[in-house]
Order: C-alpha cells, then structure tokens, then sequence
C-alpha cells in the first residue's frame, strides 16, 4: 500500500502541518497543503522556502533539489481541490478533537475510497476522528515530532478499528521518508513519548512545589548528571506551558491519580501568557536566548527519580500491551533526546534497583505516580534483573 501512494494532502500549513508538506515534497511527493487562508498558505511557502535554503545552505541537498521540492507543493483553501485526488491526507490543524472530526468528515466526503486519513495529534483519540468518516479502518495516528523537518521520530497509532494495512502502509511510508516509525499498538492517551515525558515533568513540579529543590537544582540535575539534553523545567518552556498543562490534564482524565498534576506550579504561569519561550516568559526568562542552568547546583535533586517513574510507566506500557520496549526506548532517545531508552536504562542498573528505588518513594510520598507497575515485581520475581541476569525487558 506504501508503494501506491503518490498524492498526498496537508490539512493545516501551520509549524507542523507545513513541515511535514516540506518532507513529503522533499522525497518526491506530490503535495497539496490546505488552510483557511491565503496569509497562512504565503506564510507557510516562505517557512518552507527559508527550511530548504537552510538545508542547501550547510549542503544536504542541492539548490535545484530544493527548487524541485518547493515546486511539488500546491497550496490552496479549497478541500475538493486538495483532496479529490489524493492517496494520504494528514492533517495537522489545532489540538481539539470536535475540529479534528469535523476534518476528517469533510476529508472523507472528498477523498476517493482507498485514501488513507491520518492525524498528526499528540493526546487526542484516533478511534474518535475515525468514527467521523466512513472509513474508520483508514484512520490512523501519524504523530510527527517537532521541527518535522529535522526529527527523526514518528509515532504510529493504531486506532481501535484501523486495520493492519493501514498501519503497516503508515509504517512503511514514514520508512521512505527517511524516518524512523514507532508503532502505538493501542490508541491510549498521550501515546508512548507524551506518556513518559508526562509523569516525568509531574515528578519535578511536585518535588519543586514541596520545596525540596529549586527549578534550576532540578535542570541541573537532569542536564549535568543525567545527561538530558535539557532541564525539565527548561523543556517545559520550549514545548510551550499551555501544551504542556493540556496533556497534562489529559493524561490525569485518563489515568486519574498516577498523572496527578500539580496545578499549583504550571497554571498561575498559564493564566499569565507566560507561555514558556514563545512568549519570551515561562519558568525562566527567555528573552536575551536560553537560561543559563548553573551547574554547581547538579546535587540539589536526585535525577535517579525521573529515570524510575519514566521505568515505570514504560512498564505500564509495555504491561497494557500498548509497546515493546524497543519501541519506547527508540522513541524516548529520538522524540526527546535522551541519553537512553527507560527500558534499557533500567536493565542496566537492575530491576531489583527499580523496585526498591519505587518502593522508597512510594513509602516517602505515598502517592500514586511511585505504586509499582506489577510487570516490575512480576520480573524480579521470575529472577529477569536485566542485563546481570541475562533477561529484564531485553532478553542478553
């Protein structure tokens, strides 16, 4: 199914929708991007133009190659002329399901019979947006990371009734765009990186919040001794505090107590449009470029903390057959730029460390983000202590 796909449609010329345009084109797709307008359309063009330049520029392709992307894509506001003709339409418009659905019927209305409607969403339900069409089968999670241009991640979704053609045509598309696919078997909240990113920015607002580390004590630790390519508080920002709030919200209706938010510390900066980077404000002040993280505070909080609930929630996954731990490794070290995979990370300290180390907290702060995924005991029971032992998540 793959191979037949020729044509493909952008709903939404927004950050992602017009970056994921510039990779399909870029691989010798045609591509039609539809907006409500033509300012957002011009703008797009002009972001995609600047995008090539700048790949020519440190020369990983060629003026004329460039030249030739940029002329695969149509831009346009009219949905019958973006999709009558297509074979794959993703669509990429705000975060909000009842748009989404709307959408998808309208996608469906137009596209012939054997297109492929995928969304580009990071939380919201795909088995939701594909009962809006008639070809819920043909309805998949193509989750993109961002700049799309230059992340090599992809997170498919598989939707309670997307069919396995589907998911193997999604998956072998984003193969041919040069990128590395990670398959969500089980269309669950926050997928497999928004999952385990999630409970790990509630593990630093909470131990900020009761006071047992400053926000920078915390980015140091998470930078300096855990090798992150950024602090979390840090991240937060650049992902945008009103994102991140959202999933957050999110990821709590879904799971109740385990995601539990702590409100107190992200919401006063919400309800100030201190949105983190883009607004100049967050967590820090980004006005004159990024924080500066002083590294002398690198002991200030345990960064052993954020790797032990971001294990246990690849647990969770992995126990609710929603990923293999491969796939949650490759996706954490891609999507987010980690130094190691949970699952692996875990297998080299020892699943006998991770129990314990979860019990320790639990019994400190008797909250539910630190009670034991079952799978874990379930391992150290059986004597899988990881690497030591030959078999944890991985088998040696």
């Amino acid at each position: 199914m793959a191979e037949e796909i020729k044509r493909v449609a952008v709903i939404g010329a927004g950050m992602m929708g017009h970056g994921i345009a510039q990779v399909f084109a870029m691989k010798g797709y045609q591509v039609a991007l539809l907006d409500i307008n033509e300012e957002i359309l011009k703008k797009a063009i002009q972001s995609i133009e600047w995008s090539l330049n700048k790949f020519v520029e440190k020369r990983r392709i060629r003026k004329e190659d460039a030249d030739a992307a940029l002329s695969r894509i149509k831009t346009t506001t009219s949905y019958e002329e973006a999709v009558k003709e297509i074979d794959l339409a993703i669509e990429a418009v705000p975060e909000n399901i009842e748009l989404k659905k709307k959408v998808f019927a309208k996608i469906d209305e137009i596209a012939p019979p054997h297109a492929i409607i995928a969304t580009n969403t990071s939380t919201l339900s795909v088995t939701e947006m594909g009962k809006a069409t008639k070809r819920p089968d043909k309805a998949v999670g193509m989750h993109w990371f961002n700049p799309p241009q230059l992340m090599q991640l992809i997170e498919v979704v598989k939707g309670d009734d997307t069919s396995n053609e589907t998911v193997n045509a999604i998956m072998e598309i984003s193969k041919k765009l040069g990128k590395t696919p990670i398959l969500c078997k089980k269309d669950v909240r926050g997928f497999i990186v928004n999952r385990i990113l999630g409970i790990v920015f509630n593990e630093a607002f909470w131990a900020y919040h009761r006071g047992e580390a400053t926000k920078e004590g915390i980015d140091a630790s998470a930078k300096y001794t855990g090798g992150f390519p950024m602090g979390w508080f840090e991240l937060a920002d650049f992902v945008g505090l009103d994102i991140a709030y959202e999933v957050g919200k999110v990821l709590y209706e879904a799971y109740g107590e385990r995601f539990k938010p702590c409100t107190e510390v992200i919401e006063p900066l919400v309800k100030q449009g201190k949105l983190g980077q883009k607004t100049g404000e967050g967590f820090y002040n980004w006005t004159k470029g990024r924080p500066r993280i002083p590294f002398e505070l690198a002991d200030e909080y345990d960064i052993e903390r954020s790797w032990a609930v971001a294990i246990n929630e690849a647990a969770w996954l992995i126990h609710e057959e929603v990923a293999e731990p491969k796939s949650i490794d490759t996706g954490m070290k891609l999507g987010t730029g980690w130094p190691s995979g949970p699952c692996e990370y875990a297998d080299r300290k020892g699943l006998d460390w991770v129990l314990s180390k979860l019990r320790e907290l639990y019994q400190k702060y008797n909250m539910e983000m630190y009670a034991l995924c079952p799978l874990i005991e379930n391992y150290v029971v059986k004597g899988w202590l990881g690497k030591k032992a030959e078999r944890g998540f991985y088998q040696y």
